[in-house]
């Protein structure tokens, strides 16, 4: 059977990706234990801090194969939220409106049902 364009490409060596995954749980422990340890500095080194070693993460994470996956999946993710078409502000208010008048409704209808039933038991235990 011969392989097409849209075939994913064989997968890497798996020891690489989890030396990989291995290296991302590793910066995002040290990221925690940094910030706890010196918990005396500046908040504003220790986040600098924190937002680098998880800019590294990231970047390492990205280069496994579910790193390729998931940045592809973001980006199709992106396209569709494009190709949505929103609703217009007066469809909106309409909409929020006719829920809110539901809400109101029903509502009433429980409350309604709930005082009758209220009624009833105490009309029962006396």
């Amino acid at each position: 059977m011969a392989k097409t364009a849209s075939a994913k490409p064989d997968a890497t060596n798996p020891v690489l990706e989890w030396t990989k995954w291995g290296l991302v749980a590793v910066l995002v422990v040290s990221a925690i234990i940094g910030n706890w340890y010196y918990q005396d500095q500046s908040l504003l080194y220790r986040a600098l801090a924190v937002v680098a070693v998880a800019a590294v993460a990231v970047f390492v994470a990205l280069q496994t194969d579910r790193g390729k996956s998931f940045a592809e999946l973001l980006k199709e993710a992106r396209l569709e939220i494009r190709r949505v078409v929103w609703p217009s502000r007066d469809e909106t208010t309409q909409t929020t409106l006719i829920v809110l008048v539901l809400i109101i409704i029903f509502s009433l209808i429980l409350w309604g049902l709930d005082s009758f039933l209220s009624w009833v038991v105490q009309g029962v235990i006396g």
